[in-house]
């Protein structure tokens, strides 16, 4: 009997006229996804539409991506010192990413661009008729559940987590975020990250020939497994965004009670209680460990940290410092314009995001007992003011 993911690569194929996949890495992480979805998800019809609609636009991309390859060997150029951010989820990551993207020598991955990179988009990309339709496209996430962007927000102009280009390979943590899906959770920490990053690189390939500049890059889910990303960019560079985990941990059960309950209309908040405390733990624990072994290999100088308290209060000083320790130049062109984003981009433009422990039953105590060697690592940034 033809499995779901066969079906799906049928799909894509006569979508694409396309067959070559590239290397099927993939394969056994789809099919764990999409079986976790039907058989543990609780899905909606339109939580199960919008699951296979989204398997079936990454693999339709992934054809695409492949075969520019194909087509274009001269692109595989490397991708040189690119900056990640790195930091846990709600620490700034997406304001600071978004800030950098205004400068006119970074070169960011886009939001309508991270799913339709072929052919490469070039540097008057407002022109594209592609970036012109995902403009006035309506948002259906915003339509179905319009609380979400009180939460998080990316605009189609504006820089898009890394996560999109992984989950390409179905090896992402935003996969969990999005939907409820026990077995993909526990599976995904074992997966062999090294391809994902591999096809990762590739994308970014085809869309630095079309233009390029200072890859920066961001997403908490590179915490996963940080050393298969340093694996296949080995001269790359890190920042991290430090704010208080007991804090994090309330506004990321909100965040995934918010989005993954668009597409279910079953009660998971015992699953989010239990689970994702300890999904932000591991990712401090692999952070921790991660900067350590670094460090001792003589890498020290590769990790950025920045203040979330200090990033919120005062952006510029801190994008100054870190483009001084990463030996950038913070030219006069980058703070005009970082200025004006600034002026425009307000924090809770779109309503503010309430949310504590206690909605979740969970103990401030307990959390920072387990967030105790990171809490005792930077107390200094995570302290207001420092």
């Amino acid at each position: 009997m033809e499995s779901s993911v066969d079906r799906l690569c049928q799909s894509a194929s006569d979508a694409t006229g396309l067959s070559d996949f590239g290397d099927d890495c993939f394969r056994e992480p789809l099919e764990i996804f999409l079986r976790s979805g039907a058989e543990e998800g609780q899905l909606t019809d339109i939580g199960a539409a919008a699951m296979e609609g989204m398997a079936l636009g990454n693999l339709v991309h992934r054809l695409k991506v492949v075969d520019w390859h194909t087509q274009h060997p001269e692109i595989n150029q490397p991708i040189e010192k690119p900056i990640f951010l790195i930091g846990l989820p709600r620490t700034g990551t997406t304001a600071l990413s978004h800030l950098l993207s205004v400068d006119p020598a970074n070169r960011s991955l886009l939001s309508w661009e991270a799913t339709d990179a072929v052919p490469p988009s070039t540097a008057d990309w407002r022109n594209d008729p592609r970036f012109i339709a995902a403009e006035q496209a309506p948002n259906m996430l915003d339509l179905i559940n319009p609380k979400f962007k009180t939460i998080h927000f990316d605009p189609v102009d504006m820089p898009v987590e890394c996560a999109t280009l992984l989950g390409q390979t179905f090896m992402s943590l935003h996969l969990a975020t999005t939907f409820h899906v026990p077995s993909y959770m526990d599976a995904l920490w074992d997966f062999e990250n090294t391809k994902a990053y591999e096809f990762h690189k590739q994308i970014l390939q085809v869309l630095q020939s079309g233009y390029g500049g200072q890859w920066q890059l961001k997403s908490p889910v590179h915490l996963i497994d940080p050393w298969a990303l340093n694996e296949v960019y080995p001269d790359a560079r890190f920042v991290l965004t430090h704010r208080d985990p007991v804090k994090v941990v309330a506004s990321v059960c909100s965040l995934v009670e918010t989005l993954a309950g668009t597409w279910t209309d079953a009660d998971w908040r015992t699953y989010i209680q239990t689970t994702w405390p300890e999904v932000i733990a591991r990712l401090l624990d692999n952070q921790l460990a991660f900067r350590d072994e670094l460090e001792k290999s003589g890498r020290g100088d590769a990790f950025i940290d920045i203040s979330y308290s200090d990033f919120v209060a005062n952006p510029l000083p801190q994008v100054e410092q870190m483009y001084d320790a990463l030996d950038m130049e913070f030219s006069t062109a980058a703070r005009a314009a970082m200025v004006q984003h600034t002026e425009v981009h307000k924090k809770d433009r779109f309503g503010s995001h309430s949310y504590g422990l206690e909605e979740w039953g969970l103990s401030d105590g307990e959390l920072r007992e387990r967030f105790a060697p990171y809490l005792n690592r930077y107390d200094d940034f995570l302290q207001s003011g420092k």
